[in-house]
Formats: structure tokens, C-alpha cells, sequence
């Protein structure tokens, strides 16, 4: 986290926030490295049945919480099958895919420290 940014108080909706379409996903910004000092980022995203990235990894460590649906993520050579209340996390470096099983899912993701939202 860079010692000269500082997180400051405010607000963001869904319905509002920066919004933009990657991987067949609707990726809505709730909180970005500038907003939370470098701390972290955080995503609201929908996903359509079948869509998710092939294998890739990140230099931050990915936190998942599923909404709604169900959704299959690979790391580490395991398979793990997620659904409605679960926490998923992908630890920084390991090589992760995941598949949309349900007709939609809704889900957060999260990346520390913030970095990814500038790709």
C-alpha cells in the first residue's frame, strides 16, 4: 500500500458505479486502488452461463463471494465448486480458471492490494 495515499470515506452503488464489459462479464467498480489507499479493489460482477477466463494468475491475491449461482473455479490443480454464500479465495501466483455452471451468477471480487482494475 502506498504511504502517501489514503483511503477516504464514500459510497457506491451497482447501479451507478463505472461499469464496462470483459470477458463476456458486466464488471460494476465499487472500490478502486485510489479510493482505498492501495489497499484493495472491489468488484460487483454478473456473469452468463458459461462465461469465466481461461487459466491466468494475478500479482494479487483474488477473493470471490458468490451472491447468487453456482460457479466452478480450478487452482492448484483442484476443482472447487461454489455457490450462493461462498468465499473463494485464490491466493496471489496460482494459476486459476473458472466456469459459470448456473444460468447467471451474480458475485464480488476483490483483489489485494489493488492493482488489477488499472489492466
Amino acid at each position: 500500500m502506498n504511504e502517501e495515499a489514503k483511503a477516504t470515506p464514500y459510497i457506491e452503488s451497482v447501479e451507478e458505479g463505472p461499469a464496462y464489459w470483459m470477458v463476456d462479464i458486466l464488471w460494476v467498480m465499487l472500490a478502486t486502488g485510489e479510493q482505498t489507499g492501495g489497499g484493495y479493489s472491489l468488484m460487483w460482477e454478473l456473469c452468463p452461463q458459461g462465461s469465466g477466463p481461461g487459466p491466468h494468475y494475478h500479482d494479487q491475491d483474488e477473493q470471490f463471494f458468490i451472491i447468487d449461482g453456482e460457479i466452478t473455479y480450478r487452482a492448484d490443480g483442484k476443482e472447487l465448486k461454489a455457490g450462493p454464500g461462498s468465499f473463494v479465495l485464490i491466493p496471489r501466483g496460482t494459476v486459476h480458471s473458472f466456469r459459470v455452471d448456473s444460468e447467471t451468477a451474480t458475485l464480488l471480487n476483490s483483489y489485494t492490494p489493488a492493482g488489477f482494475e488499472r489492466t
